[in-house]
């Protein structure tokens, strides 16, 4: 395995892979956050660190790079619908639970997103409680809330610029 670290606005992130494929992006946080293990390379995953860069400046509003996280098959399908969720957007875990055809496994699409093991790219800060409160974060609350605001004030300021808002009655 290979680790990477880059600095970022919420802090520095942690990636692990095999130099090409993601397996974990962890915030400086995140609770179950590992030890470095492996060799430290931060030319290593370019692809990421620069689309990392690009979602972080406002420019880039999903990610196209190769994942390979580790877990159960209920977890990935909780995983493959956050990746669903769109940007600036939130979703609750009844709403996933529904989703992936369980909506009776609410507690267990909370303890999956908890485990999510890469953050921001599988973007897990995006699940919100059914009464619009922010809940827990394994990377910190206060990163959630920093993510969330940063799509939401993106996506604000590309409606403020869009052609069609020229076109609009007033």
């Amino acid at each position: 395995m290979i680790y990477s670290l880059l600095d970022s606005p919420i802090g520095q992130l942690l990636l692990v892979g095999d130099g090409v494929a993601l397996s974990a992006l962890y915030t400086a946080e995140h609770v179950r956050r590992p030890l470095p293990s492996g060799d430290r390379d931060d030319e290593a995953f370019g692809s990421v660190r620069s689309q990392l860069d690009q979602y972080f400046g406002g420019e880039r509003t999903d990610f196209d790079v190769p994942l390979a996280p580790v877990g159960t098959e209920f977890q990935r399908a909780v995983w493959d619908e956050l990746r669903r969720i769109d940007y600036g957007t939130t979703s609750s875990y009844r709403d996933i639970a529904s989703s992936i055809g369980r909506p009776q496994a609410v507690r267990a699409v909370g303890a999956a997103n908890g485990r999510n093991p890469i953050s921001i790219i599988v973007p897990c800060h995006r699940v919100i409680g059914s009464n619009g409160s922010l809940t827990g974060y394994a990377g910190g609350l206060a990163a959630k809330q920093w993510l969330l605001a940063h799509e939401q004030s993106r996506l604000a300021s590309r409606a403020a610029s869009s052609p069609d808002r020229l076109l609009a009655p007033s």
